[in-house]
């Protein structure tokens, strides 16, 4: 295949995919960090607890990774160990949640399932609980349950699940803008659904909010934060027709990149056209020769 054939093909699979893209079904996510309260007879009178839940978006900054954690197997660690060679998903949970924080990981590993990067080899998903009351017996429980669920070749490298103390936990969610208040009452968090996407240096890249994740949208995050080591050329290419949202966490079509793509893409075709027509042709003989 010829240069000129190469770049018209990855033009075309790359309008392809766009225009698939915007024909999927909208996933239920919101404009926002879902937050509910904690539930209970009472949950009427603790709505004023989401007035301190939050996220406050932090991008471009880094997060301290000398924080101490204690891993699944119940090793003392730095967020350092999972840093350094590829981007990271974080989700900020805590392992005996009722409710919503299953929601997010069930939802992280449905995106991760469709698509075509492997944690361990194009990104780690990091988990960790901001419950400093969770043992690493109920980290290894949780990563086992889903690794059940995943099982790709090599994805056990690239999936940890953390606990660690009030200190390293404050730091952590302070630095990624995680709000979250405790219920004494009922004994119970409330807190904020999304995900962060870091860059293997550790600095905040995304936040994709909800309790399900558009592929789409986790993928270009991870092609943003991989700054060029994961995904393909049409990936990157990608990243020119849809602009990330900071205030709904989700990757648009621009229209108007896609028209100017299709633009180019004609020119290119008439041009290749016009090209290999007259290389076709073959000088006419003079009278006589």
């Amino acid at each position: 295949m010829t240069p000129r054939l190469r770049v018209l093909r990855v033009m075309l699979v790359l309008l392809t995919m766009v225009g698939g893209m915007g024909a999927a079904r909208a996933y239920a996510q919101p404009s926002g960090p879902l937050m509910v309260p904690p539930p209970g007879k009472a949950a009427a009178e603790r709505i004023p607890l989401l007035k301190d839940v939050d996220i406050v978006q932090k991008l471009g900054d880094t997060i301290p990774l000398g924080l101490p954690f204690v891993d699944e197997n119940g090793k003392d660690v730095t967020l350092a160990k999972y840093f350094g060679e590829r981007p990271v998903v974080l989700a900020l949970v805590y392992y005996e949640c009722p409710m919503l924080c299953t929601q997010v990981l069930n939802g992280v590993y449905s995106s991760m399932e469709a698509l075509p990067f492997t944690t361990g080899k194009e990104f780690d998903l990091l988990v960790i609980s901001f419950d400093p009351g969770d043992t690493p017996e109920l980290a290894a429980k949780k990563k086992a349950a889903y690794f059940e669920r995943y099982r790709r070749p090599g994805s056990d490298a690239g999936m940890h699940y953390l606990t660690g103390r009030q200190e390293s936990i404050t730091a952590l969610t302070n630095a990624v803008g995680f709000k979250y208040v405790y219920d004494p009452a009922i004994q119970q968090f409330a807190h904020p659904a999304a995900v962060t996407i870091l860059s293997k240096s550790g600095q905040i890249s995304r936040y994709i909010y909800g309790i399900e994740f558009a592929p789409r949208d986790l993928r270009l995050a991870l092609v943003e934060a991989g700054d060029g080591h994961v995904g393909t050329a049409v990936d990157q290419a990608l990243l020119y027709c849809y602009h990330y949202d900071p205030t709904t966490g989700k990757y648009g079509l621009m229209i108007m990149t896609v028209v100017r793509a299709a633009g180019i893409l004609t020119v290119a075709i008439l041009g290749f056209t016009v090209y290999r027509n007259t290389r076709g042709r073959r000088p006419e003989g003079r009278a006589g020769e």
